[in-house]
């Protein structure tokens, strides 16, 4: 089934535009705290309503491999294969729910610097160490910059299930399928890009984190709290251009 056709999943229709590009995402770590609302605030825009499950809004740090980004119309890849980190959070922008990133280190060069500008995200340049040894992976990340060397994240992780497919109401299925990210510029301007992909196929895995200091420019002390897993081999996604939605 032709990727656009497979939307009965979807919240909301996929946009009337054309998709500018499609991209790979493969062998995700999602790994999610819980952590109160009022704590998250100050570092999302006003306009922004932080989105929440069972009273907490939660935190997430996701880990992939992005194999592939295709413009559209083309059957290369823009750049060869990397890894990204990304710290992100849940949102809701007129009642619409999305994902707002607080950082992405990556160790591509056109990510870091065109992403970056394009789709006003806080981007990192990052050295990131991935590895696969049979059925587990091992990720190292250390961020560039004389003032950042102390920031990173170092994880393994190995998927010990079947793929399931969570339910709609679950805190599975509201952490993972999201179909929209927000950004802003300056704090005010409020920018949405729309995405769409097939449902997360996730499985349970097992992980350990190493260390985690992904949180310390944010002052997140999150270390007594016991965060959830998910594992997922990955979607392919498609992506349109992001649009000003407030200002």
């Amino acid at each position: 089934m032709n990727l656009l056709d497979d939307n009965a999943h979807r919240p909301w229709p996929i946009p009337s535009k054309k998709w500018i590009m499609r991209q790979s995402w493969r062998n995700l770590l999602f790994t999610h705290w819980p952590i109160p609302a009022e704590t998250l605030r100050p570092h999302i825009p006003p306009h922004l309503e932080i989105d929440t499950f069972d009273g907490y809004a939660w935190l997430g740090v996701i880990l992939f491999v992005m194999e592939g980004i295709y413009p559209r119309g083309l059957s290369l890849s823009l750049t060869p294969k990397f890894s990204e980190i990304n710290v992100r959070t849940y949102v809701q922008c007129d009642g619409k729910p999305g994902i707002f990133f607080m950082s992405l280190d990556v160790e591509d060069w056109a990510s870091y610097t065109i992403a970056k500008k394009w789709f006003r995200l806080p981007y990192y340049s990052a050295q990131i160490y991935f590895e696969k040894k049979g059925q587990t992976f091992h990720c190292q990340s250390i961020r560039n910059g004389k003032t950042n060397t102390s920031i990173g994240f170092n994880a393994k992780y190995t998927p010990i299930s079947e793929v399931i497919f969570p339910k709609k109401g679950t805190l599975d299925h509201w952490l993972t399928e999201r179909y929209c990210l927000y950004s802003t510029d300056n704090g005010v301007n409020i920018y949405c890009g729309e995405i769409h992909h097939r449902p997360w196929p996730l499985q349970k895995v097992e992980a350990e984190i190493y260390s985690n200091t992904l949180f310390t420019p944010f002052n997140f002390d999150l270390t007594e709290i016991k965060p959830i897993f998910h594992f997922s081999e990955g979607v392919d996604t498609l992506i349109w251009n992001i649009k000003k939605t407030r200002f």
